[in-house]
């Protein structure tokens, strides 16, 4: 028996990296895993990974940050498996070159809009998709990924500090709304986060500076992230909302 047997989770970002390890950590803990991402070979690829090791799952291909796609994830859910238990907002935009590394003044403006509309936007349309369900259903559980980036005030960085500075607002007011239908909004924070099939140099030394910061002196991975997931997710943390989870081996303490 898993924490989430026959739950029904979708995973925003799930076919690459952290969104790719939060499907696979869900799936072995019984859910059935809604991959959406704009990559949808990927997101097939991962559905096949779960299919071969006997878990149910339905790729989804869509833009978080476009109102129709965020409804028609949600539609396809309802659709094949008729409930929608779980949401992981986990798609973003951080890497370079889309993600300039610049003083803020000379971030240009379409690239902070474009980051504003998947980070921060995505999350929004994603929730307002799932939501009707959840409280039809009389329970639900919503976990937004903001970054380790908020509490360390990163430089050279602020439109990406600043969309998941939001998420954590987001997420304290709309555990509000929610708690009466039984709904709990939660958040996590990971430090930066090494990803094979994404790595790059410049996130390899990054990944050299944070580990003096933290801890737990090494390499932060994304299986480090899934436990926190699965618990969110599970009727572990039922009378948990509003809360940000911080998971960077110790590197932000409070």
């Amino acid at each position: 028996m898993g924490r989430l047997d026959d739950r029904v989770i979708i995973v925003t970002g799930g076919a690459h990296g952290i969104g790719r390890a939060y499907c696979l950590g869900l799936a072995k803990e019984g859910a059935k895993v809604v991959v959406a991402d704009l990559d949808g070979p990927g997101a097939e690829a991962v559905v096949r990974t779960l299919g071969e090791s006997g878990s149910d799952a339905l790729a989804v291909v869509g833009d978080v940050s476009v109102p129709d796609d965020t409804e028609a994830m949600a539609k396809a859910a309802m659709d094949r498996f008729g409930r929608i238990d779980g949401l992981i907002n986990n798609a973003a935009v951080f890497q370079i070159p889309a993600v300039s590394r610049v003083p803020f003044e000379q971030i240009p403006v379409e690239e902070w809009d474009n980051l504003m509309a998947v980070n921060l936007r995505g999350v929004f349309l994603c929730c307002r998709a799932v939501v009707p369900n959840m409280k039809a259903l009389g329970s639900g559980k919503i976990v937004n990924i903001s970054s380790g980036t908020v509490f360390h005030g990163s430089t050279q960085f602020a439109h990406y500090v600043t969309s998941k500075a939001g998420v954590i607002g987001f997420t304290r007011a709309v555990a509000r709304e929610l708690g009466e239908h039984n709904i709990n909004v939660n958040a996590i924070a990971p430090g930066l986060t090494l990803s094979l099939d994404e790595i790059s140099e410049d996130q390899l030394e990054a990944s050299r500076i944070r580990m003096q910061a933290r801890a737990i002196k090494r390499a932060q991975v994304p299986e480090d992230l899934v436990g926190t997931a699965v618990f969110l997710c599970s009727s572990d943390s039922d009378f948990m909302t509003g809360q940000t989870l911080v998971v960077d081996g110790g590197a932000q303490m409070h």
